[in-house]
This record gives structure tokens, C-alpha cells and sequence, in this order.
């Protein structure tokens, strides 16, 4: 097996260099990181990344903890971290907890006896007091920051209130909001709690429905949504908190002979490709998953460099108007 001595050798640099760019550190130009390239594949070179982290005390690696991976938008967001992370020189590990606070737990409590880069954290179920204990750089999405772990955010509150008043502009009085739970008092929760407000503030009717942990879990809302709409036969506007209850809404709304958006008008939240496969295509608050994505990645590596960071970072939503609405 080729040697690190055997690459520079092939590729006419010092060791020092190539194990600079093998490593991702210092200023490498393009034209030597593109000789080492070139040497690796001509003597079939492979890096011993475990080996690597050894000798640095650091595995270059980012969990990901997330409570679902076939969620459009944990998809959308794992497929965005990882271009990220790549292009920054990491690797990044999925781990898919189902919402289980011991797995996350646990998962954590390894990745801290490793020499991982940190994790970064998609869940509401670990409690504050187990997010203290550990001494890891972690990155909360969606989750107000706790103890030395640092938050990313899209705009929730603004996003609600942008999609009240885009339906109460299409003329829309007897609203309702659909949410896919709303148990832990997370950042996500002001999407609905927004929607409401400003429903009442502009004399509009309006009911909120939260799933409950199960649905959650199985992301399956139908039940919810046939109870919402038979029980407010006259509801002419719905606010779905994600585009995956939106296109189950419109689903369910077909079943009883309601037209999208002639009958009811609807919008979504994340903006991910769902919306636009569903017809009518769903009209929806635009999550920045790229930003977050980029800003996630850019404070692990901050934090791993002794960087002063904020302690929560809030990015912008904006409305896309589609055809439902």
C-alpha cells in the first residue's frame, strides 16, 4: 500500500505539503492541491482518515442527529450539510433517532469520548439539563440555544405572519392552522402561534390543530386533517407548519370534493420539492435550508477554532406564491 512519502514522491512535493492537503489546512493553491489529486489516483493512494484523527486529536467528522431522514426537509437539509461540509473539508455522519432522547443521548455521550469536529442537533427531546452536560462544539437547529450550544433559526414568527396575511389578503375569514406538534416550546411552535395572532388581530376566525408525538413520529396527519375540516365546514383558509402536512391537506381536501384553492386556499412552510410536485403546487414560506446549512457547518468550524460566535443566529424567510393560494 502506497505511503504518504510514496504520494510526495509521485506528485515532486514535500510531505509537508501534501499532508497539508490531505488534511485540508493552511493556504494550498489550486494548481498543487490538483498535483496531489492527480499522484493519488495514478499510485491509487487512499488516506487513513481514522489514522489521521489520531495523530490530530480530531476526526474532521460533524454528526447530524435528526428525528426523521425521510422527511422532505431533513432530506432537503442532510443533502445540503453534507455539500457543505464537503466543500469544507469534513465528513459528516447521519445518525436518525425516531425521537428517542436516550439514543440522542447516547449518541452524544460517544461522540464526546471521540475526537469528533461536533454535532449538530435537530431534535426537541433531550432536556436541557442532559444538552449542558456535554463538552462538544454542538449546534441546535430549530431549538433556543442552551448552555454552550449555539442556534440556528429561520424567522418562525415572521413566516406565520406572512402566511396570515397572505391568505387573509385572498380573502380568506374562517382560518385554520395545522401543526405538526407543538408540545416542547420550540422556535417551530411561533410559525402557528404568529398565524393565530394575527388571524385574530384582523378579525379573522381562526382554530389551530397540534399533532400529537405519534403522528409526529410517523408523519401521518390525515386523521388530523379529515377532524379539522369536519369540524369547520366554512373554513375557506389553511396554514400548514410544512409541506409535507400541506400536501397531505390537499389530499384529504380532494376526498371530500374540495377544490384547492377555489374553496380553500392554502400555505405551506420549508419550500422544499414536495411543493412543487403536488397539484396545484403549494404556495409556501421559504425555509433558507442552504444558509442554515452553511451557517451550521461555519460555527462547528468556529468553534473548534476558540472563535467568539453568536449565540443564535436567526435567518430570513420569504413568501413563494404558488398555485394554492
Amino acid at each position: 500500500m502506497p505511503t504518504i512519502k510514496d504520494l510526495a514522491k509521485e506528485a515532486d512535493l514535500a510531505v509537508g505539503t501534501v499532508s497539508r492537503v490531505l488534511n485540508n489546512r493552511g493556504y494550498i493553491s489550486e494548481e498543487t492541491r490538483n498535483k496531489v489529486y492527480s499522484a493519488m489516483k495514478r499510485i491509487g493512494y487512499s488516506p487513513n482518515t481514522f489514522a489521521q484523527g489520531l495523530s490530530k486529536k480530531k476526526m474532521d467528522c460533524i454528526a447530524v442527529i435528526v428525528p426523521h431522514i425521510t422527511h422532505p426537509y431533513f432530506a432537503k437539509m442532510i443533502s445540503r450539510l453534507e455539500k457543505e461540509a464537503s466543500r469544507k473539508g469534513y465528513k459528516v455522519i447521519i445518525f436518525n433517532s425516531s425521537g428517542d432522547a436516550a439514543r440522542e443521548s447516547d449518541e452524544l455521550l460517544r461522540y464526546q469520548s471521540s475526537f469528533i469536529s461536533g454535532a449538530l442537533l435537530f431534535s426537541a427531546d433531550i432536556s436541557a439539563e442532559d444538552l449542558m452536560s456535554f463538552r462538544i462544539p454542538l449546534v441546535l437547529v430549530e431549538r433556543e440555544p442552551v448552555g454552550n450550544a449555539v442556534s440556528i433559526q429561520c424567522d418562525n414568527v415572521t413566516g406565520g405572519r406572512l402566511a396570515a396575511e397572505h391568505l387573509i389578503k385572498k380573502g380568506c375569514r374562517e382560518l385554520i392552522a395545522i401543526s405538526s406538534i407543538n408540545t416542547a416550546d420550540m422556535p417551530g411552535d411561533d410559525r402557528s402561534n404568529e398565524f393565530v395572532r394575527v388571524c385574530s388581530e384582523n378579525g379573522a376566525g381562526v382554530r389551530r390543530y397540534n399533532a400529537d408525538p405519534e403522528q409526529y413520529l410517523s408523519l401521518n396527519y390525515h386523521e388530523m386533517i379529515r377532524q379539522a375540516l369536519d369540524e369547520n365546514p366554512g373554513c375557506d383558509g389553511i396554514f400548514a407548519t410544512s409541506d409535507l402536512i400541506a400536501a397531505q391537506v390537499i389530499q384529504e381536501c380532494n376526498k371530500k370534493g374540495l377544490r384547492i384553492p377555489e374553496d380553500i386556499k392554502l400555505v405551506g412552510f420549508d419550500d422544499v420539492e414536495l411543493a412543487k410536485l403536488t397539484y396545484p403546487t403549494i404556495t409556501t414560506v421559504h425555509q433558507p435550508i442552504s444558509e442554515i446549512a452553511e451557517a451550521a457547518i461555519e460555527t462547528i468550524e468556529k468553534l473548534n477554532e476558540g472563535k467568539t460566535v453568536p449565540r443564535k443566529i436567526v435567518l430570513p424567510v420569504t413568501l413563494i406564491e404558488r398555485g394554492s393560494a
